[in-house]
Parts: C-alpha cells; structure tokens; sequence
C-alpha cells in the first residue's frame, strides 16, 4: 500500500509537470482571451510562437489593443517580425493607436521604422498632440554699437512625423537658433533698439526655417529675457590702445638699447685709438735710440728738437688765457 501511495504521488507530481509544460507551450489561457476579445488567432500559431522565442503574450495583448481601437491593418505576422528585428511592440501598437485617435497619419511600417531607428515613436506621436517647449542657453552676442546682450530664448516644437527617420534632434534646433540670435543681435545698429523690440530676434529667426532638415517642427520662438553684458567695443578699444603703447615703448627700449651700444662702440673705437696713440709715443725713444746707434742722428739735433718741443709748449701755455678771454 505504501508503494501504491508513493507511485500516486510521483504521479500526481509527473501529471502536474506536465500539465505546466503543456500551459506554458500552449497558452491556453491566452487564446481563450484572444478569442472572447475578437483576436483570430489559433492554439498552434500560439505554440509556435513558443518555438520561436516570441512571447505570445506580448503579441496577443498588442492584437487585442489594435483590435479595439479599429486597426484591423495590423496583422501577427508583422508584429512578430518587428519583435524578432529589435522593436518594441507595444510601443509601436500604442504610437499607432494615439495617431489614429488624434488623426495623424502614421503606418504601421512608418512606425516600426521610427523604432527601429532608435527613436521613441510613442513619445513623438504625443509630442504631435502636445507640443514641447525646449528652453535655449543664455546666448551671447554684441550690437554693431559694441555692447553685449545676453539673451535667453523658449522654442515650441513639434514632432514631424515623416522625418523622424534621418532627422536631426534638439541639439540641432539649439544650435540653430542660439545662431539665428546671434545674427540677429549682431546686425543691429544699436543695442537699445534689441531692448526696445525683443520680438524682432524671434521674426527674424522664424525666417531663416530653422527647422529645415530636423526631425520637429517650429511653432514659435520666444524670446524669454535679454540682459546688457559688458561693452566689447569699449574693451577691445581698450586693449588696442594698450597694445600699441606696448608696441611703441617696445620701439623707443629698441631704440634707445641701440644708441648705447652706439655710444659704447664709440668709446671703443676711441679707447683703441688712445692706446695706438700711447702705443705708437712709445715707440719714438727706440726710434731715436737707435737713430743714434745707426749715426742718422747727431747731439746737437736731438737738443734743437727738445728746444723746440719747449718753445712749443711755451706758447700753448701762453696761447690759452688768450683762448679762455675770447
């Protein structure tokens, strides 16, 4: 009896198994609540589902919503292919089912491309419904006057649907318009005349079609506050006005360093030609020397030279008060 009682429990445990397998296999559960929700689909699609690694929950449920909503168009088939690509249906399903609801024209292969591309399609379907404001950095610029303006500007867009696939994103619509202020402000005569008409940055900007290749669509641009900056022109006169002093007190030092060292090869040139002079005195003792060795000259013209050097220095001496009196 003991036996028998253990081979009914192993049973028992075994059937349950088994029974779980199956349910898990076949859903059985599931294709009850497609079939009561009006989702044609059959327990060997679901099974098969199973074999090929795609949760039949997740395709089911996406079925029934589409169903409900009155998109017939969606077929298994494609839902299950998207899955196996990388996409995520539901949020395909959900992007689809809001745009039919708004009356936005947007397919089912639009869609699975949109989030494929990496691209949240349900969030743009919204941001086509309600439109998103995106708050620009303080953008600076200088008026033709010199003076700096700091402007902060609030950009309303929308998703353009047909060019989410390929087209740029909000860094793209910043950096445009932060540039369409910079122009603006930039081609003003004054800056008081930025300050009196604000509005005249945004008609300007709204100009140019800065949303040309963008994956949006701007509504509007609105300049939300513009404050004075520093006076460039006044500084960067400034700084050119130091810039030359500094320039020309680095000509006058050129200058100056250039007529010392003039002055010092000028009292070179002078010391070398004293030491000739000195050099070439003391040579005039040798000289006669040996003048008197070699017989060319006599006593008596050595005393008539010294007596003339005397006389000659006697009349320089006479000869200077005169100078000093005139």
């Amino acid at each position: 009896m003991v036996l028998l009682s253990s081979l009914g429990v192993v049973g028992l445990i075994f059937l349950i198994v088994l029974l779980i397998i199956f349910l898990y296999y076949v859903p059985f559960l599931l294709w009850i609540s497609a079939k009561v929700s009006g989702v044609n689909i059959s327990l060997l699609q679901l099974f098969l589902m199973r074999i090929r690694k795609v949760p039949p929950t997740i395709i089911v449920r996406a079925l029934i919503e589409a169903h409900k909503a009155g998109l017939r168009e969606i077929k298994r088939d494609d839902l299950e292919a998207h899955y196996l690509a990388g996409g995520h249906v539901e949020r395909v399903v959900h992007a689809l089912v809001s745009a039919s609801k708004a009356n936005i024209d947007l397919t089912f292969q639009m869609a699975t491309a949109i989030d494929l591309a990496g691209r949240d399609v349900f969030q743009a379907v919204q941001m086509s419904v309600n439109p998103k404001v995106i708050d620009t950095p303080t953008v600076s610029s200088v008026a033709k006057d010199g003076i700096q303006l700091l402007a902060k500007a609030r950009v309303t867009v929308r998703a353009n649907i047909k060019q989410l696939v390929g087209g740029a994103g909000e860094e793209t619509i910043l950096a445009r318009v932060g540039e369409g202020i910079v122009s603006s402000i930039g081609s003003s005569e004054s800056h008081k005349l930025v300050l009196e008409n604000p509005d005249s940055i945004s008609k300007l900007v709204l100009r140019k079609g800065l949303d040309a290749g963008t994956a949006f669509e701007i509504l509007s641009i609105d300049i939300a506050d513009v404050d004075v900056g520093k006076n460039i022109g006044a500084q960067l006169q400034m700084d050119q006005a130091n810039a030359d002093k500094n320039i020309a007190q680095a000509k006058a030092e050129e200058r100056r360093a250039m007529a010392v060292a003039e002055e010092q090869e000028m009292k070179a040139k002078a010391q070398e030609a004293r030491a000739n002079v000195i050099q070439a005195e003391a040579e005039v003792p040798k000289a006669m020397a040996e003048a008197f060795r070699n017989g060319n000259l006599g006593i008596m013209d050595y005393y008539r030279m010294k007596n003339i050097e005397a006389d000659t220095t006697m009349r320089e001496a006479i000869g200077k008060p005169q100078q000093q009196k005139k």
